[in-house]
């Protein structure tokens, strides 16, 4: 406020000085009325846009293909961290009624429109699980008289044990006990990620791998983790490190691990909490598409990237946490494959968020070195113009780092004309490059490989590539269909995504070293001696 007089006090002050002030307060009060009345029409203005666009945003969000039974339905008969099951044996009986479950709410009221050929809750049709030899979409074992080692197998987010399944063929064939297990919420309908919480599939872990332990007669016993698989699987084995109770683990086997997810995914339940608020069940989903695949769910729903952003946060702490106590030394060796680009998980926080913050193992530790194998991109393909990024910005300070904790193998074309690859080893403690000959050559017309390539063979029948590669139904690996852009459900991108491993062949080997279930030395520069620790 301006005051030139008091009732208490006389000014004394030349007229002339006494007009320009009050003339100066006239102007400041009149610059405060326009400031306070602009920023209140900024106030409404900002507001009435962040509701245009929450508008904007639930009708895009809500424009969704109609939801069906298999998005709407909710089985109870689903395994909870809190349903007082302690046995894989009470785990399947909970399993046997839960399908039965399915049979009877999902599949047996379809609607008349979605009784079609390619549509997997159509009973009968090409598509049905149950059609094939094995429904791969349930737990399965496969027990050994004599094992040499127990294998866990724990596959991904919206995924069934069938991806996983010919890791576990090899490593049975191997002389392994052998269980894929079916996380909670997976490989029934769609609707069984709406309410799953990641503790669901931790408890159902800890089931899986205390009964492989009891099995296998004091034989090591390995985690194999695929995309959030990987996420559980190291999760298992720092909660094994403060809980003694639990069964200790002799590695882990992590194929496209969920260790770091972008922000957004957290923005998840901000979506499916507006659809609750706002009665729209639509925004309980990021994705509604057609069920044409028999062993992955194509609908994603909110709740499904929420609890994966979540566990990925729990590692963080249990990491920061075990490395104050120590005892994060006591961790299991791990062996990593990571494709160098990838859409689903962020690659770079592998290193950043895991195997960095891994200690090195000490002189008397009988602890291997933890390692990760990183698939570059073809680099004979001859489209670096047509590239978004090029992951050497991130992969190259790792090759360059001398104090490097780990045992990083980079698979990369020999020569920039060159179709041929060639396995470039970083041995940590060392600041030089071993380059070995591996016998492997990027397949023509494919530029890198993906999330979803690496757990399955090229003559996979579902998801295979090659000519060997045959279902009757579709396949997967191949499709590629033809025609006017906006015209499908199904997305180009999620066609022309590489859905099998040229190097399939190569992981088994790497994984047969790791168990000490291989029947020779793998193509991986075995004779590169390690320094004994730090």
């Amino acid at each position: 406020m301006c005051y030139f007089s008091r009732p208490d006090r006389q000014v004394l002050a030349p007229p002339g000085l006494l007009f320009s002030a009050r003339v100066v307060c006239m102007i400041v009060k009149s610059l405060k009325l326009v400031v306070r009345h602009l920023a209140r029409t900024l106030a409404y203005g900002i507001t009435g846009g962040l509701v245009v666009l929450v508008i904007m945003g639930v009708s895009v969000l809500n424009k969704k293909p109609d939801l069906k039974v298999w998005h709407t339905t909710i089985l109870d008969e689903e395994y909870r961290s809190d349903s007082g099951i302690e046995t894989l044996d009470q785990y399947l009986a909970l399993e046997d009624r839960l399908f039965a479950q399915l049979e009877q709410q999902v599949y047996g009221r379809i609607e008349p429109g979605d009784a079609r050929e390619i549509n997997r809750y159509f009973s009968g049709s090409l598509t049905d699980p149950a059609q094939a030899a094995t429904n791969w979409n349930r737990t399965f074992e496969w027990p050994q008289k004599q094992p040499k080692a127990g294998i866990v197998l724990l596959h991904g987010m919206s995924d069934s044990p069938y991806s996983l399944r010919s890791v576990a063929q090899g490593l049975h064939e191997r002389g392994a006990w052998v269980v894929g297990l079916r996380i909670p919420g997976h490989g029934q309908a769609p609707s069984g990620l709406v309410n799953v919480k990641w503790q669901d599939m931790a408890g159902a872990v800890r089931i899986a791998v205390r009964h492989v332990h009891e099995r296998v007669n004091g034989q090591p016993v390995y985690i194999v983790g695929y995309s959030n698989g990987g996420a559980l699987a190291v999760h298992y084995a720092l909660d094994s490190l403060d809980d003694q109770g639990l069964p200790v683990v002799s590695g882990l086997i992590l194929l496209s691990p969920e260790i770091g997810l972008s922000k957004l995914a957290a923005l998840a339940q901000t979506q499916e909490r507006l659809g609750l608020l706002l009665g729209l069940q639509k925004l309980a989903w990021t994705d509604v598409l057609p069920e044409y695949d028999p062993w992955k769910y194509n609908s994603f729903a909110t709740n499904a990237a929420r609890q994966a952003y979540l566990i990925t946060q729990e590692i963080q702490k249990q990491l920061s946490a075990l490395t104050g106590s120590g005892k994060l030394a006591g961790m299991p060796p791990i062996l990593a494959f990571q494709s160098a680009v990838d859409a689903t998980v962020t690659a770079p926080a592998l290193v950043s968020h895991l195997f960095q913050r891994l200690p090195a193992p000490g002189l008397s530790d009988e602890r291997g070195w933890n390692e990760l194998v990183l698939f570059d991109l073809n680099r004979y393909a001859a489209i670096e113009a047509l590239l978004n990024e090029d992951p050497l910005t991130w992969m190259q300070p790792m090759l360059d780092n001398p104090g490097l904790t780990f045992l990083l193998t980079l698979i990369t074309n020999r020569g920039d004309a060159e179709v041929e690859l060639a396995a470039v080893v970083r041995v940590p403690g060392s600041g030089e490059q071993q380059v070995c000959d591996i016998g492997l050559q990027w397949p023509p017309a494919t530029y890198s490989l993906s999330h979803v390539a690496l757990p399955f063979p090229p003559d996979d029948p579902y998801y295979g590539g090659e000519a060997s590669a045959k279902h009757p139904v579709m396949r997967l690996g191949q499709l590629a269909w033809r025609g006017e852009r906006d015209v499908l459900q199904v997305s180009a991108a999620a066609m022309l995504r590489l859905r099998w491993n040229p190097f399939h062949a190569y992981l088994m080997e790497r994984i047969d070293a790791f168990t000490g279930l291989g029947v020779g030395p793998a193509q991986s520069c075995a004779t590169i001696e390690l320094p004994a620790g730090q």
